[in-house]
Protein backbone atom coordinates (compact mmCIF):
# COMPACT_ATOMS: atom_id res chain seq x y z
CA UNK A 1 0.00 0.00 0.00
CA UNK A 2 0.58 3.80 -0.47
CA UNK A 3 1.58 5.15 2.69
CA UNK A 4 0.51 8.61 1.76
CA UNK A 5 -2.97 7.29 1.15
CA UNK A 6 -3.11 5.46 4.70
CA UNK A 7 -5.37 7.43 7.06
CA UNK A 8 -5.57 5.89 10.47
CA UNK A 9 -8.80 5.38 12.55
CA UNK A 10 -10.64 5.09 16.10
CA UNK A 11 -13.43 2.81 16.73
CA UNK A 12 -15.10 2.90 19.55
CA UNK A 13 -18.17 0.85 20.46
CA UNK A 14 -20.10 1.31 22.97
CA UNK A 15 -22.37 -1.63 24.62
CA UNK A 16 -26.15 -1.10 24.33
CA UNK A 17 -26.95 -4.37 26.10
CA UNK A 18 -26.19 -6.23 29.10
CA UNK A 19 -22.90 -7.74 29.47
CA UNK A 20 -24.35 -11.11 29.19
CA UNK A 21 -25.59 -9.93 26.19
CA UNK A 22 -22.37 -9.31 24.82
CA UNK A 23 -20.23 -12.21 26.23
CA UNK A 24 -22.38 -14.53 24.33
CA UNK A 25 -20.93 -13.29 21.24
CA UNK A 26 -18.00 -12.80 22.44
CA UNK A 27 -16.11 -15.85 20.19
CA UNK A 28 -18.03 -14.65 17.23
CA UNK A 29 -15.83 -11.17 18.09
CA UNK A 30 -12.73 -12.13 18.74
CA UNK A 31 -13.24 -14.24 14.98
CA UNK A 32 -14.07 -10.84 13.42
CA UNK A 33 -11.28 -8.86 15.22
CA UNK A 34 -8.84 -12.03 14.26
CA UNK A 35 -9.96 -11.49 9.99
CA UNK A 36 -9.71 -7.92 10.04
CA UNK A 37 -5.77 -8.19 11.76
CA UNK A 38 -5.16 -10.51 9.39
CA UNK A 39 -6.53 -8.29 6.51
CA UNK A 40 -4.40 -5.41 8.35
CA UNK A 41 -6.90 -3.26 9.20
CA UNK A 42 -6.76 -3.36 12.55
CA UNK A 43 -3.29 -2.61 14.83
CA UNK A 44 -4.63 -1.90 18.40
CA UNK A 45 -7.50 -3.43 19.83
CA UNK A 46 -9.23 -4.02 23.46
CA UNK A 47 -11.66 -3.51 26.55
CA UNK A 48 -12.39 -0.11 27.41
CA UNK A 49 -12.54 0.57 31.09
CA UNK A 50 -14.60 0.41 33.01
CA UNK A 51 -16.45 -2.38 31.12
CA UNK A 52 -18.29 -0.17 28.86
CA UNK A 53 -17.55 -1.49 24.89
CA UNK A 54 -14.42 -1.40 23.16
CA UNK A 55 -11.92 0.56 21.43
CA UNK A 56 -9.63 -0.31 18.07
CA UNK A 57 -6.99 1.65 16.14
CA UNK A 58 -7.54 0.80 12.34
CA UNK A 59 -6.17 1.78 9.28
CA UNK A 60 -7.71 2.16 5.87
CA UNK A 61 -7.69 4.14 2.44
CA UNK A 62 -11.24 5.50 3.37
CA UNK A 63 -13.58 5.93 6.51
CA UNK A 64 -16.16 4.38 4.53
CA UNK A 65 -13.96 1.56 3.81
CA UNK A 66 -13.96 0.82 8.08
CA UNK A 67 -17.10 1.62 8.69
CA UNK A 68 -17.89 -1.29 6.18
CA UNK A 69 -15.51 -3.04 8.20
CA UNK A 70 -17.26 -2.48 11.28
CA UNK A 71 -20.68 -2.86 9.57
CA UNK A 72 -19.79 -6.87 9.97
CA UNK A 73 -18.66 -6.87 13.94
CA UNK A 74 -21.23 -9.26 15.40
CA UNK A 75 -21.72 -7.22 18.28
CA UNK A 76 -22.75 -4.60 15.77
CA UNK A 77 -24.94 -7.10 13.30
CA UNK A 78 -26.71 -8.24 16.55
CA UNK A 79 -27.72 -5.18 17.91
CA UNK A 80 -25.83 -5.24 21.19
CA UNK A 81 -23.04 -2.29 20.59
CA UNK A 82 -22.84 0.94 18.80
CA UNK A 83 -19.67 2.54 16.87
CA UNK A 84 -18.22 5.52 16.00
CA UNK A 85 -15.38 5.89 13.98
CA UNK A 86 -13.11 8.55 14.42
CA UNK A 87 -10.56 9.66 11.09
CA UNK A 88 -6.73 11.63 12.62
CA UNK A 89 -4.44 12.96 10.90
CA UNK A 90 -1.44 11.79 13.17
CA UNK A 91 1.10 14.15 14.04
CA UNK A 92 3.24 11.64 16.37
CA UNK A 93 4.52 8.10 15.18
CA UNK A 94 6.02 5.81 17.71
CA UNK A 95 8.40 3.68 16.25
CA UNK A 96 6.51 0.41 15.70
CA UNK A 97 4.19 2.60 13.89
CA UNK A 98 6.98 3.09 11.38
CA UNK A 99 5.19 1.24 8.39
CA UNK A 100 2.12 3.59 8.23
CA UNK A 101 3.88 6.71 8.54
CA UNK A 102 4.33 9.00 5.33
CA UNK A 103 7.55 9.22 3.71
CA UNK A 104 10.19 12.16 4.83
CA UNK A 105 8.09 12.38 8.59
CA UNK A 106 11.54 10.60 9.72
CA UNK A 107 11.44 8.62 13.21
CA UNK A 108 8.96 10.78 14.96
CA UNK A 109 6.93 13.28 12.79
CA UNK A 110 6.96 16.80 14.39
CA UNK A 111 4.01 18.47 12.71
CA UNK A 112 0.72 18.27 14.51
CA UNK A 113 -0.21 16.65 17.35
Amino acid sequence: FDPMEVRVFIILLSYVKPLDEVDRLLAQHSAYLERNYAAGHFLVSGRRVPRTGGVILAHGSTIEEIEAVVSTDPLITEGVATSEVIEFEPGRWADDFGHLRPEGTGGRASNVD
